[in-house]
């Protein structure tokens, strides 16, 4: 008895192929086992698709109905139920794509490296180290030679795997494809799965002779020295980005990145905060009393403040723009200098009796 592939996925016999796409993914996510449903209700929905989402088996189909795959020989675009997704009978390109619908919902993917057969060739590693710099440097930018051993692109075959001069062949297991088929057991059966050719490692080429310094991987390792400008108002624990500057790439892939992590030495006279600099200065009762000059020392050098009359211990003045530049924006830092009134200890009896006869 012929089966009716159009009522089994819900669409009439003039649906598009779009339409029919639709209908089978929403079937599919509906009747799947794994999601509660019929397994023989889905693997019904399965061999619909598989005929009217083929346009030479519909067309068979609409002219003999169900019957006409019974007349192919050998069965080997016949149908199996479940175990029919496979590459003979259904268009890969199809079965990728309903895939990469199911995937986030069943946890799994496809497979398919894609249509140009080669692998994609991974960049190198990312790098990070430390770097130590001192609290003016920081102030002020500065630049430093690093050394660092990594991995770099073999200078005897720039990168290449093959000894200068060898004989180059396509591989025999992959045709120079890059890429293998292999059988691979689903929720949808058995289905071809394309991978990256293990002798070659996916360049579709194979070489006469392996490079004698790197033994064909393109890279060797290396003590690499480095000039690095670090720009001034850079804060302890900031990285600096070196594009380009990490581990090289197997076989040509572009090469990883280098962060450098800064660490900056205290300085004793100054305290930070953010792009601003703080730091306290003593002055006598006298000089708070009775206002003077006091030399304060910054990162930009010596320079006078002036103390008003009647300056409380605690007192802040604010130095503008004696600070950092604001390496992440426009503009420079201030300088805060807090003062301490100095109380005297040890007065002698005529410094006693001048306080008391002040009495303030």
């Amino acid at each position: 008895m012929s089966k009716d592939y159009y009522s089994v996925l819900g669409v009439s016999k003039t649906a598009t192929p779009d339409e029919i796409k639709s209908a089978f993914r929403k079937l599919a996510h509906q009747h799947h086992p794994d999601k509660g449903g019929n397994d023989a209700k889905f693997k019904e929905i399965n061999e619909a698709y598989q005929v009217l989402g083929n346009a030479e088996k519909r067309r068979q189909y609409d002219q003999f109905g169900s019957s006409f795959q019974h007349g192919q020989a050998g069965g080997a675009n016949g149908f199996s139920g479940f175990e029919g997704f496979s590459q003979g009978n259904i268009n890969m390109d199809d079965l990728g794509d309903i895939l990469s619908g199911f995937g986030d919902m069943f946890g799994f993917s496809s497979g398919r490296s894609g249509r140009s057969g080669s692998r994609q060739k991974e960049r190198g590693h990312d790098l990070e180290m430390g770097i130590s710099i001192d609290f003016l440097e920081a102030v002020f930018g500065t630049e430093k030679e690093i050394k660092l051993n990594k991995k770099v692109t073999c200078h005897h075959c720039h990168g290449q795997g093959a000894e200068p001069g060898s004989k180059v062949e396509n591989c025999r297991t992959c045709q120079g494809q890059g890429y293998v088929f292999r059988v691979q057991r689903s929720m949808f059966g058995s289905m071809q799965v394309q991978s990256a050719c293990p002798d070659c490692g996916g360049e579709g080429k194979i070489f006469s002779k392996k490079c004698h310094e790197c033994s064909g991987v393109g890279v060797v390792k290396d003590e690499v020295r480095l000039k690095i400008k670090i720009p001034a108002g850079i804060d302890n624990g900031e990285a600096i980005r070196l594009s380009g500057q990490g581990e090289a790439g197997m076989k040509g892939a572009p090469a990883g990145d280098l962060y450098l992590r800064i660490k900056i030495t205290p300085d004793k006279r100054f305290h930070r905060e953010g792009a601003d600099i703080r730091n306290r200065v003593e002055i006598g009762v006298t000089k708070a009393a009775l206002g003077g000059d006091v030399e304060i020392e910054t990162v930009h050098g010596s320079l006078t403040l002036k103390i008003p009359e009647g300056t409380q211990s605690g007192t802040v003045f604010r130095l503008k723009e004696k600070g950092l530049p604001r390496l992440h924006s426009h503009g420079q830092g201030d300088h805060f200098v807090e003062v301490t009134v100095k109380v005297p200890t040890h007065l002698s009896k005529q410094q006693k009796k001048m306080l008391e006869e002040l009495a303030i």
